[in-house]
């Protein structure tokens, strides 16, 4: 499922959405796409909607955040300065925060190879190709993940 985003308000809302579709088991989320393209302004407004009281910041130079919800622990992975070496020293809790019970972002999850759990949902955020101001989220759907799609395109598509 493809969704347009045509300004932040539009971002803040598809956010919600998806928001409101994520229940105390948890999600795996990977996020890949363009440099600045609302990645991490989209798990801003994930975790505005979960009432995550902390500072959303973009892990880049830690790797890691984490964060606490009513929901379920929260964590924030950026794996895009890490090297091979680096990757190498963070499976143990790409792994343990895959776990149900969990809410996990990893973006670009591209640099993270084989160790993505098979059932991550995958989210692909990019920039239009006529116009740099619009975005593109393309929520990749798979047998894992099928109903929490259709629920979520209920209430993004009117």
């Amino acid at each position: 499922m493809k969704i347009k985003v045509n300004s932040l308000d539009e971002t803040k809302k598809l956010a919600y959405a998806f928001a409101s579709s994520i229940d105390s088991k948890g999600k795996f989320i990977t996020l890949t796409g363009d440099i600045g393209a609302g990645k991490t302004q989209f798990i801003r407004y994930v975790l505005e909607f979960l009432n995550v009281k902390d500072k959303v910041t973009s892990p880049s130079f830690v790797i890691l955040n984490e964060y606490k919800s009513d929901l379920c622990p929260i964590y924030h992975f950026d794996l895009y300065r890490l090297e091979e070496k680096g990757l190498k020293s963070i499976i143990s809790e790409l792994r343990e925060y895959s776990k149900e019970g969990n809410l996990t972002f990893i973006e670009w999850a591209e640099f993270a190879h084989d160790e993505i759990p098979k059932d991550a949902f995958k989210i692909n955020v990019y920039y239009d190709e006529d116009n740099v101001d619009i975005r593109w989220f393309e929520f990749i759907e798979d047998k894992n993940n099928q109903e929490f799609i259709k629920n979520l395109s209920k209430k993004v598509i009117k």
